[in-house]
């Protein structure tokens, strides 16, 4: 999927892999879902997200902080707070320790708290979206608080491209599980 060059390409591609996403976790079998992420045997897989992720819950509520990160960020700027995508004490380099801390936030989250937490914030992000011109979205420095990038491209990372994430996760969980389920 080419990357989101204006509003209706935006959210088309924002809802369609949010689609795609239910579409995977609805496709996979129960005792797949159930079963924890383990991804030890595949060294390929070095980055943290790979060993942080246990569970169908811990993926959804790491889309769901996301979420919450681009929606307070263009609230909070909208009110004349200047105020960075990431929270401080965190920046590009250290968000691996903010991603660890929201996945320690959500342990006792259940499942079913953390699909609404989901489709509730994933509606709003795009409400969000909703008020904002093509100009406004993918102008760079159109808003001095988005730096030398674009609010498009801070959305696309935190929906499309975040969802494709997911999904892949996912995928590979489905597949290192029938792999475990065929040797034994």
């Amino acid at each position: 999927m080419a990357r989101p060059t204006n509003k209706t390409a935006l959210l088309e591609a924002a809802q369609t892999s949010f689609d795609k996403l239910w579409q995977t976790i609805d496709g996979m079998e129960p005792q797949v879902l159930s079963t924890p992420f383990d991804f030890s045997d595949q060294p390929n897989k070095k980055e943290a997200h790979w060993q942080r992720d246990r569970n169908l819950r811990d993926v959804l509520t790491h889309l769901y902080e996301w979420h919450q990160l681009l929606i307070n960020w263009i609230e909070r700027n909208q009110a004349g707070e200047c105020a960075p995508f990431l929270p401080p004490p965190y920046n590009w380099k250290t968000y691996g320790e903010m991603n660890l801390v929201f996945w320690q936030q959500h342990q006792a989250t259940p499942l079913d708290a953390a699909i609404e937490l989901l489709t509730v914030s994933h509606a709003k992000a795009l409400a969000h979206i909703e008020t904002f011109s093509d100009q406004a979205l993918f102008t760079k420095q159109y808003f001095d608080w988005t730096g030398s990038t674009t609010l498009g491209s801070y959305c696309v990372s935190a929906l499309s491209s975040h969802y494709e994430w997911a999904i892949k996760k996912l995928r590979a969980h489905n597949k290192a599980c029938a792999k475990r389920l065929s040797t034994c």
